[in-house]
């Protein structure tokens, strides 16, 4: 888009924070250094550029007058083992992984700039997004991983029996989400960002496979600690303060997500 300013920059930079911060209004905070699968290894430096690096931001915000935050925390990882299903905005967040107690002291701290400075946090808990343009050499986002194999006709990794549960939700409902929350003036604070459904590792495979009418092979691997058995996110509340309701299902997202591989340069003679 021509209208749009792109720099790059790095958020432990007070410098290069008041340069993109110049003149705007309101901040979408995707920034994370460490994923959920490697974050014990290393928490100081997952608090250090994650934790640090957020209240860097946020002070930036106070002196530059910046008035709204738009955080995209983890649906995933800061309630931990479910307690019940779905899981709710109201459920206790017990984190087994530093990047969910990361994500969620960074939560604790929008709010205390609300109450000292009055910046307004809309804060969402996304559960697992997807779509063509992930970063699958990261080996993050199942669905997106699991395509690019099957389109190459490599084996699917899979941790454990398969049964792991998650809850899926195509990157243009997450986008919606995100136009709507930066509308909002109600009340609310934290919302579930989420398709309210859960599929299992093994389903996931199999509607891939459905979608390119063929078999996609396996390979099972020993499950890990980490893995929460099943994570499902009610989104009720975005639903009703929101107005907002994801418009494709899985299916449909995997639809998209394989046309839009099959047409680029690194698929198109596969």
């Amino acid at each position: 888009d021509e209208d749009v300013e792109w720099m790059e920059g790095d958020m432990l930079s007070e410098g290069d924070l008041k340069k993109c911060m110049s003149g705007v209004d309101a901040v979408f905070h995707l920034v994370s250094t460490t994923l959920p699968k490697n974050s014990n290894e290393d928490p100081i430096y997952d608090v250090e550029s994650n934790l640090v690096g957020s209240l860097r931001l946020l002070e930036v915000m106070v002196a530059q007058k910046v008035g709204k935050i738009v955080f995209i925390s983890s649906g995933g990882t800061v309630y931990g083992p479910p307690k019940y299903l779905p899981v709710d905005e109201k459920h206790p967040t017990n984190p087994t992984v530093s990047y969910g107690i990361t994500k969620l002291a960074i939560e604790k701290y929008l709010q205390l700039y609300r109450d000292l400075h009055g910046i307004r946090p809309l804060i969402l808990r996304v559960s697992n997004p997807f779509g063509a343009k992930q970063r699958v050499e990261s080996a993050q986002g199942a669905v997106a991983a699991f395509i690019h194999k099957a389109l190459r006709g490599e084996p699917i990794e899979i941790w454990g029996d398969g049964s792991v549960t998650r809850d899926y939700l195509h990157v243009s409902d997450v986008a919606e989400a995100f136009v709507k929350a930066l509308d909002y003036e109600g009340k609310e604070t934290v919302f579930n960002i989420s398709s309210g459904k859960g599929t299992s590792l093994n389903d996931l495979v199999g509607a891939i496979s459905g979608m390119l009418g063929r078999d996609v092979k396996k390979n099972h691997l020993p499950g890990r600690d980490f893995d929460i058995p099943v994570n499902i996110l009610g989104n009720n509340l975005a639903a009703v303060e929101l107005g907002w309701k994801p418009q494709l299902n899985l299916e449909e997202g995997i639809r998209f997500v394989i046309n839009e591989l099959q047409q680029s340069d690194q698929f198109r003679n596969v």
